[in-house]
């Protein structure tokens, strides 16, 4: 893939603040509790506006989720990309999303911590999956050397359905089938057996399709 040339000075500092906000919002979160956190208290915290901190974030839950799923999307088309040609692209797609949702490091790990505490969050956390398809599109493309995008695009875009399948899987209530109506009420949600082992199952069927459109033919 072409190399994208380096971030000027306006992009760097763009980087920073979303940066500063998403540290400020689990620092925060983690100390006080997500409910006890306001916009106003993470944009003093991180230096900034409550106005500069509503052009990065709509909500104090997609601050603190960022900071568990920040730049996902772009590491998992990185890692695509980064796999030898000779790699079938079914399996370098699975293992890319599989080493970016479980390849985490403590500043994650809390934020894992307090998604399976919060309805809203859980919410904020899942709806991050819709950012892989854009970047997962752009690689598949250039992988399947097509310049019709529609091909790629419905690839990815299953991709990104199936990764949301394996999350709402993995965070289910707690107990029963019958609590599953706490989740209204903020019940607890308890992650549920191996992410990885729930991310290739809901992605395995996928594969045909890629083999497919490897082989010239239509997802």
């Amino acid at each position: 893939m072409t190399t994208p040339p380096p971030p000027g000075l306006r992009e760097r500092k763009k980087r920073a603040t979303r940066e500063a906000l998403r540290e400020a919002a689990l620092r925060l979160a983690v100390e006080r509790g997500p409910d006890q956190v306001r916009v106003e208290d993470i944009a003093e915290a991180a230096g900034v506006s409550p106005r500069t901190y509503n052009n990065y974030f709509a909500s104090r839950e997609q601050a603190i989720v960022s900071a568990v799923t920040a730049d996902r999307e772009a590491r998992i088309a990185a890692a695509v990309a980064a796999r030898p040609a000779g790699v079938r692209l079914a399996d370098a797609v699975t293992e890319a999303v599989v080493e970016q949702y479980t390849n985490t490091g403590e500043r994650e790990h809390r934020a894992l911590l307090l998604i399976t505490t919060r309805t809203a969050l859980r919410d904020a956390f899942l709806d991050t999956t819709a950012g892989i398809e854009l970047p997962l599109t752009a690689v598949i493309a250039e992988r399947l050397g097509n310049a019709e995008a529609h091909p790629a695009r419905v690839l990815a875009a299953s991709v990104t359905a199936a990764v949301r399948i394996a999350l709402e899987g993995w965070l289910r209530p707690a107990g029963s089938a019958e609590t599953a109506g706490s989740l209204a009420a903020g019940g607890l949600l308890v992650p549920s057996g191996s992410l990885a082992d729930q991310l290739r199952a809901a992605l395995a069927p996928l594969a045909p399709a890629f083999d497919a459109a490897e082989q010239g033919g239509q997802p």
